[in-house]
């Protein structure tokens, strides 16, 4: 009988741009309903935000009260070597590696669902895709969640709340951020596409898009539910069998 989920999905597009709202739908849809609609199991979410936000509190703490030297980033928030954002993704990587180590049956009930997003000025999806383990290209489907910057930029306020600025769903960056890290990115150059392959180092992982400039993420669970279920349904049709 043939497996009815899909065993890997990267959700990826801009911050604020719904991946987070996405997810939340999926993870409160019963579980017949998740499979038979959206071809999606039980979920694993590996998010690199947890670990990037870890590596801001740990700076804090190092900073301000034992006297010592940051180790990620500078006083503004920047990390002082760019090649942190590709440790990220190979911390995704190891962290799936475990879950298939310790479970050898994981994906009989699970998705998994890797999450992050990449602007241009940080290597961009092409420098992040090559850092993802062969583990999970081999299987892995690709969503990307399209917005403009500007809509980006206006869910980004939308969404933050000061009070708790860890929380998945309510974590926002400044202006000044959003515009250095952002505002370009090269999913159009390596995707261009509404649906096809990308092609990373000769594995063929197929993705679809989620225009959302609507922002149908919002407020509009029905709306989303539809739109989700027709992208994810033309990602089952392309995916490579095995």
């Amino acid at each position: 009988m043939e497996k009815e989920t899909f065993d890997i999905l990267i959700l990826i597009g801009r911050p604020a741009s719904g991946k987070s709202e996405i997810i939340d739908l999926l993870t409160r849809s019963p579980a017949d309903v998740r499979c038979s609609r959206f071809h999606v199991g039980e979920l694993n979410i590996l998010d690199d935000f947890p670990m990037l936000w870890a590596w801001f509190e740990e700076d804090l703490i190092l900073s301000h009260k034992l006297g010592l030297s940051r180790l990620h980033t500078d006083e503004h928030g920047y990390f002082n070597n760019p090649g942190l954002w590709h440790l990220l993704i190979e911390r995704l990587s190891l962290d799936y590696s475990k879950h298939l180590r310790d479970n050898p049956d994981y994906h009989l009930r699970i998705t998994a669902l890797i999450e992050f997003s990449r602007g241009s000025e940080h290597g961009g999806y092409a420098g992040a895709f090559t850092h993802l383990s062969d583990q999970i290209l081999q299987k892995a489907g690709i969503i990307y969640v399209n917005v403009s910057f500007e809509e980006s930029l206006r869910k980004n306020h939308r969404r933050y709340n000061p009070d708790r600025p860890d929380s998945i769903l309510e974590h926002g960056l400044p202006d000044e951020k959003m515009e250095r890290l952002y505002r370009y990115n090269d999913w159009t150059q390596i995707a261009p596409q509404e649906h096809g392959f990308l092609g990373v180092r000769g594995w063929q992982i197929p993705y679809a898009v989620f225009e959302n400039e609507d922002d149908v993420t919002t407020d509009k669970p029905d709306l989303m539910a539809d739109r989700l279920a027709m992208v994810l349904g033309k990602l089952w049709e392309m995916r490579i069998p095995g």
